[in-house]
């Protein structure tokens, strides 16, 4: 549990606070250092004319990004999105109502870049980029985790991502770093993942790994790293690698392959799967970190591109991939690339390519969480809605106890976890917490109501945040669980001991 943090007891029910003006405005998170802003060519420290390059960068984005000019000239603050942030439900604090966190920008912008706000300030709601301006900004758009819900309500489809990633490159780009994104991206540039795991280290991880399965089991399956020629290049959160439940998940995908007679490999160069580049909102580093992907599998000559449960690292594959570093035209076509693993394991159950026990799974009472970036900014498979329906009935294949929360709280209606967009860092813990409350309410209702004791989940983010803020609602960490650590306890493998 974490020590000091204030939560409600847990209800069940879903409740718009009364809100508590400033209550968040003390939260931020650490500034990049010299070297972690220069690494992705950024300045070191604040430039002395930062005002004039931040309006210089919105002024850039505005040309570039015709969304983005059209997000801050059409919002008509109904009030349709204010109570849909789980940050504002968890902090009572009104900057945390997505259209009050726009209107920091948006106050910049009309000053700056419209005919009223320049000549009639006051009348149109218009401000300056002082210095207060600058605090809040750094505060409040590192309380956003871009997770799209408000765009779900909006009637004129405003999202509040593209704002605060806006907002977070106007600021690199003044030298107002976080320390976190910035430290992270800067390990992936430099050893190709967000750890800083050099090829010894995992190379000796995947032999653990190894190990612990045969021993586990009996069987010796694999884990290749760098072995070329392979049928499958797989890239995954780094956090698979040596975390609870993610290393549980990792295990999974390596029964998965072994069982379906199908050659794959780890990239040494590129392991990482996340890509903190879309949290700054820099395209340019978005596809720096993306290229070292398209690299290996070009290098390690693989047919095919397969990718593990991160949810961000998801919606940039799906949804950027093609445009940043495309086309895979060197990959065999008769495969999709990229593939996410769950489409990928539920295909070899279908065809019943592999075997998997049911009766494993019978100490779970199983709930699925959505993913926001899953779930928001992306699809799986080849109908609408596939990113809903195909961990559903991975999870149904592998657990026959399933039962959903509430449905104001699934699918595209999905809270996020409370640690995604950059913020999963510890100086912003309370922060976390209290962006967990919706999640920790449907969760409870569903635990107490219907028996659950598993959350399954598709990203690592979630996984780290969940199990390190759940304990402080009372709920054990333990709920938490990867997609494929279900798929690994109910494979039936050729010769596992006990069979």
């Amino acid at each position: 549990m974490v020590d000091k943090i204030e939560t409600p007891e847990l209800t069940g029910e879903i409740k718009i606070p009364k809100i508590e003006p400033g209550a968040t405005s003390h939260y931020r998170p650490n500034q990049a250092s010299e070297k972690h802003n220069n690494n992705l060519g950024f300045p070191g420290t604040r430039v002395e004319n930062w005002q004039e390059k931040s309006i210089e960068k919105m002024d850039d984005l505005l040309s570039k990004y015709k969304s983005l000019l059209v997000y801050l000239d059409s919002c008509v603050r109904c009030g349709s999105c204010a109570d849909k942030c789980h940050y504002f439900l968890g902090t009572k604090d009104p900057n945390n109502m997505p259209v009050a966190r726009q209107e920091l920008m948006r106050k910049v912008y009309r000053k700056n870049f419209t005919v009223g706000g320049s000549l009639f300030p006051v009348l149109s709601g218009a401000e300056d980029l002082t210095e207060d301006v600058m605090t809040e900004w750094y505060s409040y758009f590192h309380q956003c985790s871009q997770c799209r819900r408000c765009s779900v309500y909006c009637p004129y489809g405003i999202d509040t991502a593209e704002i605060s990633m806006a907002a977070r490159e106007i600021m690199d780009t003044a030298g107002i770093g976080q320390k976190y994104c910035n430290e992270i991206l800067g390990k992936v540039m430099d050893v190709g993942n967000n750890l800083g795991l050099t090829k010894p280290a995992l190379a000796n991880t995947l032999e653990f790994l190894e190990e612990d399965v045969e021993e586990e089991t009996g069987v010796p399956v694999k884990f290749p790293l760098d072995q070329e020629g392979a049928d499958v290049l797989l890239i995954a959160p780094s956090a698979d690698f040596f975390s609870t439940p993610h290393i549980e998940g990792f295990m999974g995908y390596a029964k998965v392959f072994h069982e379906a007679g199908i050659s794959w490999t780890v990239s040494s160069y590129a392991s990482e799967f996340a890509n903190f580049g879309m949290f700054i909102g820099n395209y340019e580093t978005m596809q720096k970190v993306a290229t070292r992907i398209k690299d290996a599998a070009r290098e390690l000559k693989v047919k095919r591109v397969i990718v593990g449960e991160c949810g961000h690292a998801w919606r940039v594959a799906y949804s950027f991939w093609n445009t940043l570093i495309g086309p895979f035209d060197f990959l065999d076509k008769k495969y999709k690339n990229p593939t996410h693993i769950c489409e990928f394991t539920l295909e070899l159950l279908d065809r019943d390519a592999i075997k998997v026990d049911l009766t494993a799974n019978d100490n779970r009472v199983v709930t699925f969480h959505d993913s926001c970036n899953v779930s928001r900014g992306s699809r799986m498979g080849d109908s609408s809605g596939g990113q809903f329906e195909i961990p559903r009935k991975l999870i149904k294949k592998v657990c026959g106890n399933f039962v959903e929360m509430d449905s104001e709280t699934i699918r595209e209606l999905t809270f996020c976890c409370g640690g995604g967009g950059g913020l999963l860092t510890d100086e912003l813990i309370e922060l976390r917490v209290q962006g967990a409350l919706p999640r920790a309410e449907a969760l409870h209702e569903v635990m107490k109501e219907r028996g659950v004791n598993t959350m399954a989940m598709i990203c690592a983010i979630c996984k780290a945040q969940f199990t390190k803020v759940l304990p402080s609602y009372g709920i054990d960490m333990e709920v938490v669980a990867s997609l494929h650590q279900l798929v690994s306890d109910a494979i039936v493998l050729k010769g596992k001991v006990g069979v």
